[in-house]
């Protein structure tokens, strides 16, 4: 299966202007995952939305390929996804492949004045702009990135980001460890996200996290697809019927999306236990399907697709007091229906 690489790092590489985005491989006897490392220069991704920690850009599992590119242009001037003749243009804040991370609420944000700072995890010290309320599209300058350390082995990469903003009293210490799955009995088709969140300034830390989860299956065209969870779905924003359904536990798509079209709505309805973060999303054109479960309780839960990608949205709340530590866990398990 190829992948049409999106055309700005095509362009980027030919013309030889900067180097390959840093990557690593993990892997076990039944999985294969590539990931781009965080690097201020030269990184794959370098927005203000994401956490810059450790994006997958593909995992190769029980015969499939799993996620890649989805976009085909990174245009500044596009506000979150555009379509440009044929192709699909993203903003440089929405231009990530994979289980992309975002800390949706940034900290010292309502309290920061224009020309002052506040922080965004996994990403930065940014400078406040204007007066208004925090959009993810808005462009922020990051002004420190703090500092990233990477440790890779065959089976994992650790990936620590240190920030203080003693102008806001802010700051952390944040690990995320992203490793397949190994114990002494068998490999697994699994990859598991492990984070640590240490409060190192002075001011509570308190964010809504949610994981946009851009799933590609094979290459394939949004359609076909289906998302199982464990709870009667009660959603309070339905998906228009033309594109896709709710039916007690399950949202399917009516048809393969094509051109402008996008299929989303809200998966409501799950209890307070973490055991109802448990999604299976399936693609019975592909025979393939990822199970995607957390160790938190949600908070939220939504779905949002075009013709070429589709995401599962989990939302969790982050919190830490100072001198605390805060932890989660997702688990991503990659199957074959026919098996």
């Amino acid at each position: 299966m190829s992948f049409k690489l999106p055309l700005l790092f095509a362009v980027v590489a030919a013309c030889g202007q900067a180097a390959a985005p840093p990557e690593a491989i993990i892997s076990n006897k039944e999985i294969r995952v590539k990931l781009y490392l965080p690097d201020v220069e030269n990184g794959f991704y370098k927005g203000a939305r994401f956490d810059w920690g450790g994006m997958i850009g593909s995992v190769e599992a029980a015969g499939h390929h799993f996620y890649g590119p989805w976009f085909q242009k990174v245009d500044p001037s596009v506000r979150d996804v555009a379509y440009q003749g044929n192709d699909i243009a993203v903003a440089v804040n929405t231009a990530a492949v994979g289980p992309a991370e975002e800390f949706q609420t940034p900290l010292g944000f309502a309290t920061a004045k224009p020309g002052e700072t506040f922080v965004k995890i996994g990403v930065g010290t940014l400078e406040k702009t204007a007066d208004t309320q925090y959009a993810f599209s808005r462009v922020f300058k990051i002004v420190d990135h703090g500092k990233w350390s990477v440790k890779i082995t065959p089976t994992s990469v650790e990936i620590t980001h240190q920030l203080n903003d003693a102008t806001n009293g802010y700051g952390y210490l944040y690990t995320r460890t992203i490793r397949v799955a190994l114990d002494k009995s068998e490999n697994k088709p699994q990859l598991i996200l492990e984070h640590r969140l240490k409060n190192t300034g002075t001011q509570p830390i308190l964010s809504t996290l949610y994981n946009h989860n851009f799933a590609v299956f094979d290459g394939a065209p949004t359609g076909d697809i289906s998302v199982t969870v464990p709870w009667e779905i009660k959603s309070t924003r339905a998906p228009d019927p033309k594109f896709a359904t709710i039916s007690g536990h399950r949202f399917a798509y009516a048809k393969t999306l094509e051109g402008e079209e996008r299929a989303s709505g809200g998966l409501q309805g799950f209890g307070p236990e973490a055991s109802e973060y448990d999604f299976r999303v399936e693609n019975h054109k592909t025979n393939s399907g990822i199970r995607m479960q957390g160790d938190r309780p949600l908070k939220n839960a939504a779905v949002w697709s075009i013709r070429s990608v589709m995401a599962v949205e989990p939302f969790i709340e982050v919190s830490a007091e100072p001198g605390k530590d805060f932890t989660w866990t997702n688990t991503y398990t990659y199957y074959n229906l026919s098996k």
